[in-house]
């Protein structure tokens, strides 16, 4: 079996209504798709992080993977990292690259095997994988009237928690708009907040001193990415568990993160973390630490498939009689927000109920593009054969 064909699609899709976060407003949505075909007929589809991830795959990683195998993802996998790392590129776009061609490969050998995503990891420890809801972005919305109205839809979905947003507005504002929230869901739910990097060290303490008696689960990025003393103040310095991870590109981005526990939970994100693979050697140093992982999931389904295989295959973190969910057991992103390629792109729409996902069925990621719907959405294609 050889890999013969590398493509590349740039999707970008308008939205009817903008929405905010503390780095800026969101007025469409974007997705990096990878196609590789073999010569035998069978494709594998991935996604990566961002349009300039296109050079990196088709002038450093096509040359590397045309004719080959595709079976021998391991093999795949070193040899492109180590294409990028001499010269400190493996980061970044580099590593987004390199997720979205470890994904589909990952896809291609459930297929070949007649397997899905986490029969090849191994087997699954969890039939079903908890989520939580992200949305309750920034909007027009004086009196909070259209937040709190969201708030409850995902109350009366079943969801057993949900994350907003704060940094972008003032300490007071971001403390009344999370306040509202609470008095919205009450006291059974679980709330998190996610801050997008918008503080500094003080600030971020700041926030978690007032946000705390909202009884807060996680403030998510509170400083600066590859901040770890930063993460470590934050830990010290505010009682709110404290999250992050998601532009992780590698183990060795996750590494002084993990061994100096300046995080609670661990959140990286198949499209940039260097795929499949490469997740699922974060999350084990990470549960051997004792940190839990939460996937960030921000994309297409072919995105949400690979989390919802690997989440499915992690240990509880600790071991308990009965774990649960927030508490023992990963709990994975379910991005809520209007996102045209999500919805449309693939023959499975993933649905939740009562906080739940079902594992992907079929071999590989367990779903079909349809190619229209790629074609439609796409602004930059870029073939390698």
């Amino acid at each position: 079996m050889k890999i013969d064909r590398i493509e590349t699609f740039y999707l970008e899709s308008p939205i009817d209504e903008p929405f905010g976060w503390s780095q800026g407003w969101a007025e469409k949505r974007t997705a990096l798709i990878c196609k590789i075909s073999t010569a035998e007929g069978i494709v594998g589809w991935g996604e990566g992080g961002g349009s300039p991830s296109q050079t990196v795959i088709h002038d450093i990683f096509a040359p590397l993977l045309l004719g080959e195998d595709p079976r021998t993802i391991n093999a795949h996998w070193h040899s492109l990292f180590h294409s990028l790392h001499n010269d400190n590129l493996a980061g970044g776009f580099g590593g987004g690259a390199l997720s979205a061609i470890d994904i589909a490969l990952w896809d291609i050998a459930g297929k070949v095997e007649g397997k899905s995503i986490s029969e090849l990891l191994g087997g699954s420890v969890r039939g079903k994988v908890p989520v939580y809801a992200t949305g309750l972005y920034y909007q027009n919305d004086p009196g909070y009237e259209k937040l709190k109205t969201e708030a409850q839809l995902y109350v009366d979905a079943g969801y057993a928690g949900m994350k907003t947003k704060v940094g972008g507005l003032s300490l007071k504002e971001d403390v009344e708009r999370v306040a509202a929230i609470r008095e919205t869901i009450g006291s059974g739910k679980y709330l998190m907040v996610d801050a997008n990097k918008a503080y500094n060290v003080s600030t971020a303490i700041d926030a978690g001193n007032r946000l705390a008696e909202l009884d807060i689960h996680w403030f998510e990025e509170p400083v600066m990415a590859n901040d770890v003393d930063g993460y470590l103040e934050v830990k010290a310095g505010q009682p709110i568990t404290v999250a992050g991870g998601e532009v992780w590109y590698n183990r060795f981005d996750a590494r002084d993160f993990l061994t100096q526990r300046a995080l609670d939970i661990a959140q990286p994100d198949v499209r940039f973390v260097g795929g499949i693979s490469e997740f699922r050697n974060v999350a084990a140093t990470a549960n051997a630490m004792g940190i839990q992982v939460n996937p960030h999931v921000w994309g297409s389904a072919i995105m949400i498939s690979a989390s919802i295989s690997l989440a499915s295959t992690f240990a509880p973190c600790p071991y308990a009689r009965t774990p649960r969910p927030y508490e023992q057991e990963p709990v994975m992103e379910f991005d809520q927000t209007p996102n045209p390629i999500r919805n449309d792109l693939a023959s499975v729409t993933f649905e939740q109920k009562d906080g739940f996902v079902g594992l992907p069925a079929g071999p590989g990621l367990g779903l079909e593009i349809d190619e229209s719907v790629l074609s439609q959405f796409c602004l930059k294609k870029n073939v390698s054969k």
